[in-house]
């Protein structure tokens, strides 16, 4: 076994369990909705995803993107690993927000927002990253 690997176990715990426990903290602090978007944001843009992909209103091109980025969400490595709990699902965010605002402009909001699968927060984020919905 290579010497690095307990430490990357070591980190990818530690980070899982710091994680976790911020979602918990949200829980417990009564803002439910917002640990769900927060677990299931990565996941949810994967659905959307593959939905959009399946739907023979996008563009050939964009299904192209959508499936390099699925792949990208589905690869056990990223710019900044999952387990780094904020920073993690950021390098995420950005890379869905790019993908979204290309395909945004050539399908429509309405498009991604009847394929979205999480919550209303969720969307509304995805969203404006996309440049798709202003700032509050």
């Amino acid at each position: 076994m290579p010497a690095w690997l307990p430490i990357v176990a070591a980190v990818a715990a530690v980070g899982l369990t710091l994680y976790a426990a911020f979602v918990l903290a949200l829980v417990a602090a009564g803002r439910r909705e917002g640990a769900r978007a927060l677990a299931g944001f990565v996941p949810d843009c994967a659905v959307l995803c593959a939905r959009l992909l399946r739907d023979p209103g996008v563009k050939h091109r964009h299904r192209l993107l959508l499936a390099l980025l699925v792949a990208y969400l589905a690869l056990p490595f990223d710019l900044v690993p999952d387990v780094i709990p904020v920073a993690g699902q950021l390098d995420d965010a950005i890379v869905v927000a790019v993908v979204l605002r290309i395909v945004l402009r050539g399908s429509g909001v309405e498009r991604v927002r009847r394929h979205w699968p999480g919550p209303e927060a969720s969307l509304r984020l995805v969203l404006r990253l996309a440049g798709a919905q202003p700032a509050p």
